[in-house]
């Protein structure tokens, strides 16, 4: 069975988002490597383990182009991370405000989720209860699939 090994986000200035990820999320750095040999690039690559498993990887490639993440809409491309109840959102709020990170809010009905931006752009959700999918796949998620295969997409 998959699970959730890693993401992987380009950074563009290292210390800031060393502190953003150790500092506002509280998470700890437990590896990092460098070195010059990506794709021609020097890198630096920090690694934050996720407390249930999984990591975020940050690579700062010196002197790459990155993309433009305000190409598309900024929920689109995030990165979830749950926390076990909806009552604990309000101590992320405080954190956020503290650190003075904007941030919004999206009632999903059965969740509960506060979006907002790392340094570089990366929006990341912290969301309330976690996401409960069924154990087999569902007939309605084929039928949704199949009608958006045979639309016509500009």
């Amino acid at each position: 069975m998959l699970r959730l090994d890693h993401v992987v986000f380009p950074i563009r200035d290292a210390a800031r988002s060393l502190a953003f990820y150790r500092d506002v999320l509280g998470l700890s750095l437990a590896e990092a490597h460098d070195g010059d040999d990506w794709d021609s690039f020097p890198w630096l690559m920090m690694i934050f383990p996720l407390p249930g498993g999984g990591e975020i990887v940050l690579v700062e490639l010196r002197d790459a182009q990155l993309p433009d993440y305000g190409a598309l809409p900024r929920d689109a491309r995030h990165y979830a991370m749950a926390i076990d109840a909806v009552s604990d959102l309000a101590a992320w709020r405080s954190r956020l405000r503290t650190a003075e990170v904007r941030f919004w809010e999206e009632d999903h009905g059965a969740q509960q989720s506060i979006y907002f931006e790392d340094p570089d752009g990366v929006v990341l959700e912290i969301t309330a209860p976690p996401s409960q999918l069924p154990a087999t796949p569902g007939e309605r998620a084929q039928q949704v699939v199949r009608r958006w295969l045979g639309a016509a997409h500009p």
